[in-house]
Parts: C-alpha cells; sequence; structure tokens
C-alpha cells in the first residue's frame, strides 16, 4: 500500500489528543472516573498509532518500537578488531595470506595475515567475546545481536556510506530517518523528528546528503545539531540587533497573509507546505532545545557514567581516549533528553571525512593508533545509553543499531593497518523488540567473507528488520518517483527472524 497522498487533516491527532484531554481533565466525581477511562484508552492508541504529520493512516501491524538510534562509525571500523574474534588469525600471525581465490583489494591490502592488537575476553551470561577496546559494552552484551556476515557492494567510502544510510550507493534517495519520520511522523510538536549528531570534527563522507528527504517532502530530512558548540543548531536566533520580538510577530503576520494567497493560487504544492512546517518548528525550537541541550541538569554521576570529561574539552593534538568519549558520549546524553522529548529518529556518528592524522575508523597505517581511542570513546558512551535507556524503560521500544560503511581485511596493510573489507562486516542491534545475547550470522575463519556464502545479511534485510519492528511491512511503504514505486529497500530485503524477541 502506498502511504496517502491527500492532505492530512486539519486537526492532527497530536492536537485532537490534547484537545480532549484538556477537557476531561476538569471533569469531577463520577466524571473524573470516566475521563480517566478514556485518557487511558487515548494514551494506549498513541503507541499503536502513526504521530502527528504521518502519511501512514494506520500501522501494518502492531509495532515493538517506535523510536530509532542509529550509531554510525565513519571510515569503517574492522568487525576483527572489535566483536568478531578470529582464532585462526592469531594461530597464523605473520604467515603469508593466503584466501584462495582473486582478491580485488581497494589498495595493497594483501600482507600477511594479522591477529588483533587488543585482547578478546568472554562478556555476560552469553559469553560474547569483545575486545578490550569495547570492554565498556560487555555489561549489556546480552541486550545485544550481532550479526557478523553482513556484506556490502563497494569498498569506496561514499558509496558504501549511501548504501547503509538510504539502502542506494548513490545519492539522489532518502535516509532511513526520512522514510521513518515520513511513514509515522512526529511524536513531539516542539522538536524536529529526525535529528543528527555528526562527529564534532565535521561531517563524514557525503555529508548531509546521508541524511537527506531527496524526493520525499523536505520537512523529512535530518536536523543537524553539533552539540559540542556554542551554537549547537545554527541560526536558531536571531542575532541582528534591529530585529525586536515585535518586528518578528509583524513579519510572521505578513508571511502567514502571503503563504495562504500562494496556497490559494498554488492547491496541491507541497513545497510551501514543507516550509511552512520546518519556520513554524523552528520557532517553537527556539523555547525547547536550549532545555534539550542543557546538560547541566544532568547529574555528576550522570555525566562521568557517560564520560563526560572534567577539564573543558582541552585535547592533545593526537587522537586520545578523553576526548573521543567525551565527545561521543556527549551526543549519546543527548540523544537520551532527545528521545526523552519525542524525537523519532537520531543518528549519531563517529569519525570525519578523511583527515591526517586520522580521525576516523579508516585505519590504512595503524589499526592500535586509530581504533584504540575511537573504540573505547564509542563503547563508553554507548554502554551508558543502553544502561540509561534500559533504566528508564525507554530501551522496550527504542532501536539501537550500530553499523559501518564495510569491514577491514584479516591481512595488514603496510605493518600494522587494514585495507578495505566489503565482503565481510558487523552490525548489531538492540532494545525495541530485538532478542539479545546472540549472533546471527558468521563469518569465515579468517573474517574475510561470509561463512554461508550463499546466505550472506544485507543492509536491506536490516532496514526490513527495523521497518518491521516499528510496525511497518517494507514492501508496502513506497513513493513513486519517475514511474518506479520507491522504497527504502529498493527490490530486496527480508525481516531477520531469528532477531526478534
Amino acid at each position: 500500500m502506498t502511504p496517502a497522498s491527500s492532505p492530512a487533516p486539519s486537526i492532527t491527532p497530536a492536537a485532537a489528543r490534547t484537545s480532549r484531554r484538556g477537557c476531561l481533565q476538569s471533569a469531577q466525581g463520577f466524571g473524573a472516573l470516566a475521563a480517566a477511562v478514556l485518557l487511558a484508552e487515548s494514551a494506549a492508541q498513541a503507541d499503536t498509532t502513526p504521530g502527528s504529520g504521518a502519511k501512514l493512516q494506520q500501522l501494518h501491524h502492531p509495532a515493538r518500537a517506535k523510536r530509532v538510534i542509529q550509531l554510525f562509525m565513519g571510515g569503517a571500523a574492522s568487525h576483527l578488531d572489535l566483536w568478531d574474534h578470529k582464532p585462526q588469525l592469531e594461530k597464523h600471525h605473520g604467515q603469508p595470506s593466503s584466501f584462495g581465490e582473486h582478491v580485488e583489494a581497494f589498495q595493497n591490502g594483501l600482507g600477511p595475515w594479522m591477529k588483533s592488537p587488543f585482547r578478546f575476553q568472554p562478556c555476560g551470561s552469553s559469553g560474547k567475546l569483545l575486545s578490550d577496546v569495547v570492554a565498556p559494552l560487555g555489561r549489556v552484551v546480552d541486550d545485544i545481536a550481532f550479526i557478523h556476515n553482513m556484506v556490502g557492494r563497494t569498498g569506496v567510502h561514499s558509496q558504501a556510506t549511501y548504501l547503509q544510510t538510504t539502502g542506494f550507493d548513490r545519492p539522489g534517495f532518502p535516509g532511513m530517518g526520512a522514510w521513518v519520520t515520513y511513514a509515522l511522523g512526529s511524536l513531539n510538536e516542539n522538536l524536529p523528528a529526525f535529528v543528527v549528531l555528526p562527529d564534532h570534527r565535521g561531517y563524514a563522507s557525503n555529508g548531509p546528503r546521508n541524511w537527506s528527504s531527496a524526493f520525499l517532502p523536505a520537512s523529512n530530512q535530518g536536523t543537524t545539531i553539533f552539540p559540542q558548540r556554542e551554537s549547537p543548531v545554527e541560526d536558531l536566533h536571531a542575532t541582528a540587533d534591529f530585529i525586536t520580538p515585535g518586528s518578528e510577530a509583524d513579519g510572521r503576520r505578513l508571511l502567514q497573509s502571503l503563504n495562504q494567497r500562494y496556497n490559494q493560487r498554488h492547491p496541491g504544492d507541497s513545497r510551501l507546505e514543507s516550509r511552512l512546517r520546518s519556520y513554524e518548528l523552528a520557532a517553537r525550537m527556539q523555547l525547547s532545545a536550549p532545555e534539550a541541550f542543557d546538560l547541566s541538569q544532568e547529574t555528576a554521576a550522570t555525566l562521568k557514567a557517560y564520560g563526560l570529561a572534567e577539564s573543558g574539552g582541552t585535547w592533545p593534538t593526537e587522537i586520545n581516549v578523553p576526548e573521543e568519549a567525551d565527545c561521543f558520549g556527549r551526543k549519546c546524553l543527548i540523544a537520551r533528553r532527545l528521545l526523552e522529548r519525542g524525537v523519532r529518529f537520531i543518528q549519531i556518528w563517529s569519525g570525519n571525512d578523511n583527515s591526517f592524522p586520522r580521525r576516523n575508523w579508516d585505519s590504512h597505517e595503524d589499526i592500535q593508533r586509530d581504533h584504540g581511542p575511537l573504540a573505547m570513546g564509542m563503547a563508553i558512551g554507548t554502554a551508558a545509553l543502553i544502561e540509561d535507556l534500559k533504566q528508564r524503560g525507554l530501551l522496550d521500544d527504542t532501536i539501537i543499531l550500530w553499523t559501518t560503511e564495510f569491514g577491514r581485511m584479516p591481512s595488514t596493510q603496510g605493518t600494522t593497518g587494514r585495507d578495505h573489507n566489503p565482503y565481510v562486516f558487523t552490525n548489531w542491534l538492540c532494545g525495541g523488540g530485538i532478542r539479545g545475547g546472540i549472533t546471527c550470522g558468521h563469518s569465515d575463519e579468517w573474517g574475510y567473507k561470509p561463512l554461508d556464502r550463499n546466505h550472506p545479511t544485507q543492509v536491506y534485510d536490516v532496514h526490513a528488520t527495523i521497518l518491521h519492528l516499528l510496525g511497518i511491512d517494507h514492501t508496502r511503504l513506497t513513493v513513486r518517483q519517475d514511474g518506479i514505486d520507491r522504497r527504502l529497500t529498493d527490490v530486496h530485503g527480508h525481516v531477520l527472524q531469528d532477531l526478534l524477541a
């Protein structure tokens, strides 16, 4: 079923619930009892129906989750050095690599077999082997489902990043967050439904095109926020001296009049509607956003758990754990605060586009130097986020997806680095309907390709599974574009039933 393209009713579901609640709360006596019953029914309905601005009139099936966090490691994190322990690499370390077939390397990364420079230890009741540099995640490993047989299409960063974020390996397609918010709408009225928290050093490969709305309404694109900056949201407040509250109000009234005239002359034009909604949201954000980003409301224990440093953000020149922990943990804590306030989809990035020395996961030269600080910083913040969401009862209906564009080779590049490996890598999920403490899909003994080459897992399967848990059939969420019924999963994908709780 293609989502309805007809205009939304003048009264949104959220507004209707608010109006109803206001009336009912004034009741007394027996009326108050009836009010309580009706409000409970209203709340239950709100948990099972799309939010305001949704294009789906109803879910395709009952949902297990209503929010998503996507953690993206820009530059290609090594599965072999974080999650996917390979005894064969330890046994044959330094010996000439032999893949048994022609290997198309991205650069010249076909040196000897190389074991991980990090030690692996069993964690949790599941006994999952995790690298020392992601040890904090051992506290929550029994909530996580690992997929070790992910495959990509290319070893080129830009194309592979597009594939993981949009389902296509070229520009011009909406990000997963845009699809989710298009289908399900918003859970709040004062903040964006889709928020992106980039690396503090800048964008990863493709930049904002990773969270574009493309041919979906512009209101569904991701809103970029940099929590480390003095102004996390650009142009949120007017800075010109001549702009006053009165002049802003006059300007809004004039614009409203002009917009009404335009709508009368151009009925059915969605561009203006999207622009209006974005301006209205920006006005509401002026009041709500500063409070959402104010971490002074958090306890010292919470700040410490997320890895926030007391140094005030003065960092060494070289890549280091305190900086990575503070910056990634800050985004994780902001994400929790945004989820509490009704943000539907949040994307958190680790690693910017290529620069030297490395500030991303593209560890061609030195796995230990680059992955060590990045992984530990990521693990501290992510573990705290999972524990925090769990303690607050939010993990039950929030899906967390950890991903990267591809993996890295089991052989060396140079002496201590690894080349690109699009042939197999790792994703993991937890929360909202995911069965934790399991591994679904394995790589071969070297971590070079899937163990079962005929049945790998692809990004379409992960996307299909996430949509399924949100109450959406991925084959029915379509938009006609250039004569084709486009969808997030293209013409592929199936729900990973083994991952479902």
